[in-house]
């Protein structure tokens, strides 16, 4: 599986677990992964736990840095797609410029273009400080 591929398949599986979250049902990330990768990948795996572990923590930077916003009022694919590459940029060592165009790439074919840019925008902030 492609990097790439890879980021839809984290972007999915945080998407449904912030679906179940909202309303009030139970899950087991290992289950949602299971669900939704053909064979294990220690990197979706690595970026889903990830994010679920320190949500809080991305969800503070993320508002940081989105002006006059709130990662809470972003739709959820917007919301995982932006959690995510906030914890690859602050957790892992991939480039920041793959990170920051694959989640853009991500924004522009689930979300809108507005949306697009201020994850562009939030991210692009965030590695210049």
């Amino acid at each position: 599986m492609k990097r790439s591929e890879a980021r839809e398949v984290c972007m999915t599986c945080l998407y449904q677990k912030d679906i179940l979250k909202q309303n009030c049902l139970s899950y087991d990330l290992e289950e949602i992964c299971k669900e939704n990768m053909e064979i294990e990948n220690t990197f979706v795996k690595e970026i889903v736990y990830g994010v679920d572990s320190h949500e809080e923590e991305i969800d503070a930077l993320a508002n940081k840095y989105l002006k006059n916003w709130d990662i809470k009022r972003l739709d959820k694919t917007g919301a995982s797609i932006l959690r995510m590459a906030f914890y690859e940029l602050k957790y892992m060592d991939t480039p920041e410029i793959v990170v920051i165009n694959e989640a853009v790439e991500l924004a522009k074919k689930y979300t809108d273009q507005e949306l697009a840019h201020m994850i562009n925008a939030a991210l692009d902030k965030y590695i210049k400080e």
